[in-house]
């Protein structure tokens, strides 16, 4: 039986890496760009000693996503960089508001204190979710906002999660569905009654070892268990995160497994017999494609045949986002921690900022990488300006903001274009009817990635394993 993942991101990879060990060969990777990795890339500057990250540069060891992914590390035997939870990059958060930086509470008696940009002390937000009565949600889904606002009030809305929003995904807390990216904390609030009370009374009633069932009941992996007990917060990777799909690429190549780059299909159609790819003017049948490409990507490939799923896939949009990275000599900022979010009601251009220096050592530089645009990149980005214009405006903030005198010495600018899904309300509904129709029409597809099952290198590595587990051994 011959298998074909389309997309040599993370996700295609890792449907490689778990078709090659449910099934062995014969297996093809087709990946349209000349290398692998999709949006993870590191640019390693090894004679000034530090390492520009366009995409993500840590991972989360939190829960099943998190011990699969350590489980993959470990297994292709790479070099793992921990920053503990007592480490500041993981105690120091910070948001830029009302014209100050600002750092976060990062123990419980930071909830009693009045600290900017909150104008009473956050254990009241607390209160009110205690004594707020729970509503069912229309369609079964609201907004993060809408749904922080009523159990938390509108200043934690605006000041807290929105900005968190625009770190996770680049989005616009007031259309990102609180029922796919916090469905926990939705699920609670609806089957208790508030968030708090739902937490307590969950731990108590729904308590599962995560450990003990599912994917991982023969025992927790090793690297796993040594996150735990080491009480990492997260980790990177020595040489970068991008050195993580290169090894997978490695890996799959020494066990036969065909990685075909700059090889893009330009049409998918199914019949009961399997599918049929069009790659570089060739007809290539197949018997089962794990598409790992983005629901827009995969879209046009089907539309001629299946009109329906097409305008499903479509249905889910994604923003661009422009990431600057810099370079400056010297320990330049006043205050270490990982780095700070904007709230959008700030009303400027960056996202946020992250102080790559204080997570991994660069050798006595400052390394920061800007995020900008996302939901708003139109109206910071939309009459196309130059790299140039870009860095200028990136170091006019940065500057502001971190109080830096110098320009950096070393920079990157980067125009991720259509590089994060938003998961609008009603996303989980959307995900549920695309694997439906594929379901119902029995077409020989499965599809994984950021699209359908969540935006973190985690999520998309669990995805692929997840959708390659349920195809049937025969």
């Amino acid at each position: 039986m011959t298998r074909a993942v389309l997309g040599g991101g993370l996700s295609g990879l890792s449907a490689g890496y778990y078709l090659l060990r449910r099934f062995g060969k014969p297996l093809t990777i087709y990946e349209a760009a000349p290398r692998v990795g999709g949006w993870v890339r590191s640019e390693t500057r090894k004679d000034r000693g530090f390492i520009f990250e366009s995409g993500p540069r840590t991972i989360r060891p939190v829960g099943l996503p998190g011990a699969n992914t350590l489980e993959l590390v470990d297994e292709l035997k790479l070099e793992v960089k921990p920053i503990t939870r007592s480490h500041v990059a993981a105690r120091n958060r910070m948001l830029y508001a009302k014209g100050q930086l600002c750092l976060l509470p990062n123990s419980p008696k930071g909830l009693f204190g009045v600290k900017p940009p909150f104008t009473k002390p956050l254990y009241k937000a607390i209160l009110k979710d205690l004594v707020t009565k729970s509503r069912p949600a229309k369609m079964e889904d609201e907004s993060i906002y809408s749904f922080a606002e009523r159990r938390f009030g509108k200043e934690i809305a605006d000041y807290a999660i929105s900005p968190m929003i625009c770190g996770i995904c680049a989005g616009d807390a007031r259309q990102i569905s609180v029922r796919f990216l916090m469905e926990g904390l939705f699920e609670k609030e609806q089957k208790y009654g508030g968030v708090l009370k739902g937490t307590l009374m969950a731990r108590f009633r729904d308590n599962v070892d995560e450990s003990k069932s599912g994917l991982f009941s023969e025992g927790q992996p090793k690297l796993y268990a040594k996150a735990l007990q080491e009480k990492w917060a997260m980790y990177g990777l020595q040489g970068g995160l991008e050195i993580l799909p290169r090894a997978m690429r490695k890996y799959l190549g020494e066990h036969d497994v065909n990685v075909q780059l700059s090889n893009e299909c330009k049409h998918l159609s199914f019949s009961g017999s399997g599918a049929r790819m069009t790659v570089k003017d060739a007809d290539v049948p197949v018997d089962h494609v794990v598409s790992a490409l983005p629901a827009h990507k995969l879209a046009p490939l089907v539309k001629q045949q299946h009109p329906s799923l097409s305008a499903q896939l479509l249905e889910i949009p994604y923003v661009d986002v422009v990431v600057v990275n810099m370079q400056f000599e010297g320990k330049l900022l006043k205050q270490d921690g990982f780095g700070l979010l904007v709230p959008p009601v700030e009303k400027l251009p960056l996202l946020g900022v992250i102080f790559d220096s204080c997570c991994f050592d660069m050798e006595g530089n400052t390394v920061l990488t800007v995020m900008m645009g996302g939901h708003w990149f139109d109206q910071w980005f939309g009459d196309q300006p130059s790299q140039k214009q870009i860095l200028d405006l990136a170091t006019h903030h940065v500057k502001k903001i971190l109080q830096i005198r110098e320009d950096p010495k070393f920079s990157r600018v980067h125009t991720l274009y259509k590089c994060i899904p938003q998961y609008t309300v009603g996303h989980k509904r959307r995900v549920d009817s695309i694997r439906n129709y594929i379901k119902t029409y029995k077409l020989p597809l499965s599809v994984c990635g950021a699209a359908f099952d969540g935006v973190g290198i985690n999520d998309v590595i669990l995805s692929a394993r997840r959708q390659v587990e349920a195809l049937p051994l025969s």
